[in-house]
């Protein structure tokens, strides 16, 4: 049996429940990812499901799904970009530009080196390769994971 025989045995009940399961896999995607994107897919299995309720061709809801769903994520993705990029900052990144003491000297060679910021002791790697020393004070330029990246002139 080829997928034209498989698709001309289906029964309209089969595909408007098919429609329907994947528009509900599409909801559950959507609300673990909140980025927008597979709810339009499920916006167009569900167009697609209305299409087979009312006994139109397979390839029409196929048709159906593909374009509603391309078409509604490129009509509103400038308006979920514009959305994602008010996203405040975290606290850790409310952290660059401010200043560290230096508690263990910073190598990145040797891949060591320590800073207290605001009292808590953070892994630190410089930003221009060059050694630290303790007791310097440090400028917070960048932070990779858990690690700070210092810079001793603040530049």
């Amino acid at each position: 049996m080829n997928l034209g025989e498989i698709l001309t045995n289906l029964t309209g009940t089969a595909v408007t429940i098919g429609w329907a399961a994947l528009f509900v896999v599409f909801v559950v995607v959507e609300l673990g990812t909140f980025q927008l994107v597979s709810i339009w897919l499920a916006v167009g299995a569900l167009a697609s499901m209305f299409m087979s309720i009312f006994g139109l061709p397979f390839w029409s809801q196929l048709l159906v799904f593909a374009l509603a769903s391309v078409v509604l994520l490129i009509a509103t993705r400038p308006i979920v970009r514009k959305m994602l990029k008010d996203i405040k900052p975290t606290n850790a990144e409310l952290d660059i530009g401010k200043n560290a003491n230096v508690v263990e000297e910073i190598d990145n060679r040797h891949g060591k080196g320590r800073v207290c910021l605001n009292g808590v002791y953070w892994a630190a790697r410089s930003y221009d390769n060059k050694v630290i020393p303790v007791d310097s004070v440090v400028k917070i330029m960048q932070i990779d994971g858990s690690k700070l990246i210092v810079d001793k002139d603040g530049d």
